[in-house]
């Protein structure tokens, strides 16, 4: 019914932030997540779950401005359970406000009853993040339907808002986003700690991953490896697509059919995170498939290794983005010069590195690619983001990196997904190790 690892009285303590930032005679309505259109376990939205917590199909939350009040409105379960186990409705209502701090939970068919006693009414125009999604994903896919001249459909949250300015005629329509954007941006003791084990199993599935490569093995088996470890940690499953690209796949930023053979003398760029009581992770490692590094290999991956190392001491509180990345161009220009090129196409596609600025790549939380942003301000304890390095070599289409998620603390840094192999010869110890799959 509560997702674990949030208290109730935080979500209240948000409910009330929220209503600080509206006016006394607002309200915001939140839609939660529609029914599974397929027999699949329900996950609710991240915004509905970041205020509330709830996990039921077809609720609506009402925050009121003038308490930070929250009501929940749910339909009646109708006939009978489900055919898939029980579904929360109205008629739970004790058991609900029990289990959550809620307010209240009504009928659905009294919503709009309610929403036209507001001044103003504020709800999200933009995508709601689900499970595998981020914003920035499900907004250009919106696009891309909107534009096809045969579909043409509107996004769900476009809908909501010609709804509710049908239904409550004359109200002013807010964008509620902004607010918990904000918000989402510090994570709390709690989402830290769920951040941390998101972070374990993102390095176990890429340690378990690493023992099990072999030659002959094609990428969906690595992402085997990381489901049953996601699995077994407790998580539902991937927290977005898992990019598992070898040789030259690896130069498309977002690959994901993941569906090549491992080839002998390849390298292999793995990024994963698992979905764990909605909180995610992101992590990045490449790796030789026979289990040494050939020369090139070393050379380029070595050298996005200690970027990245330079770029993790420099972080903290209080440290503006900007300065970071200029301070590791400069640290890395004297490694650059020292550094043993063996063609001018490499040595140049390193030195790009100091010029690019997103090194320092993107928030993480309940999506990997997460709301808010730390660039407009020194970095705060609570802020989850993730460290990056990336290097390319056009003419031979190698893209290079390596990945970690951290979080600023009061005294420094955790990153959060250390414990899965870095340096290059503790790779080449873990390559291979383990035993082999049991293939059909």
């Amino acid at each position: 019914m509560l997702i674990p690892g949030i208290a109730p009285e935080e979500y209240g303590a948000r409910r009330k932030v929220v209503a600080q930032r509206m006016g006394d005679g607002d309200m915001a309505v939140i839609p939660g997540e529609r029914p599974p259109r397929a027999f699949e376990v329900f996950r609710q939205t991240n915004t509905f779950a970041y205020c509330c917590g709830l996990e039921a199909p077809r609720a609506y939350l009402v925050i009121r401005g003038s308490d930070g009040g929250g009501e929940v409105y749910l339909p009646s379960r109708g006939k009978g359970e489900s055919a898939e186990g029980r579904v929360l409705g109205c008629e739970d209502a004790d058991e609900i406000v029990e289990a959550t701090g809620l307010d209240a939970v009504r009928p659905l068919d009294e919503l709009a009853e309610k929403l036209r006693e507001a001044e103003r009414l504020h709800t999200p125009f933009v995508p709601a993040e689900g499970w595998k999604t981020s914003r920035d994903v499900l907004t250009h896919g919106d696009r891309l339907v909107a534009d096809d001249p045969w579909d043409g459909a509107v996004s769900r949250e476009a809908r909501f808002v010609g709804l509710l300015m049908a239904r409550c005629p004359g109200k002013p329509l807010v964008d509620l986003m902004p607010i918990i954007d904000e918000l989402r941006a510090i994570k709390s003791p709690a989402e830290v700690a769920l951040c941390r084990e998101a972070g374990r199993l993102s390095a176990q599935a890429v340690t378990e991953a690493m023992r099990a490569t072999r030659p002959g093995l094609h990428e969906y088996h690595l992402q085997a490896v990381a489901e049953f470890v996601y699995l077994a940690g407790g998580a539902r499953g991937e927290g977005y697509r898992a990019i598992i690209a070898s040789g030259e796949n690896a130069w498309y930023g977002h690959y994901n059919r993941n569906d090549s053979p491992l080839i002998d003398g390849q390298m292999l760029l793995m990024d994963c995170a698992p979905d764990y009581r909605y909180y995610t992770s992101d992590i990045g490692r490449m790796w030789p498939v026979n289990g040494r590094w050939a020369d090139w290999q070393r050379e380029l991956y070595g050298f996005v290794v200690e970027y990245h190392k330079v770029l993790l001491s420099l972080l903290g509180p209080g440290k503006d983005w900007e300065a970071i990345t200029a301070e590791a161009a400069e640290a890395m220009r004297p490694v650059h010069a020292d550094w043993s090129w063996s063609k001018a196409e490499y040595r140049d596609g390193a030195a790009g590195m100091f010029d690019f600025r997103g090194h320092l790549s993107h928030p993480v939380g309940m999506a990997v690619h997460d709301l808010g942003t730390y660039r407009k301000a020194p970095l705060r304890p609570g802020t989850v983001l993730t460290i990056d390095p990336m290097l390319w070599v056009p003419d031979e289409r190698l893209y290079v990196r390596c990945e970690d998620t951290v979080v600023i603390t009061e005294e420094g840094i955790e990153n959060l997904t250390a414990s899965a192999p870095l340096e290059l010869d503790l790779v080449e110890a873990t390559v291979g190790v383990g035993p082999e799959l049991a293939l059909a």
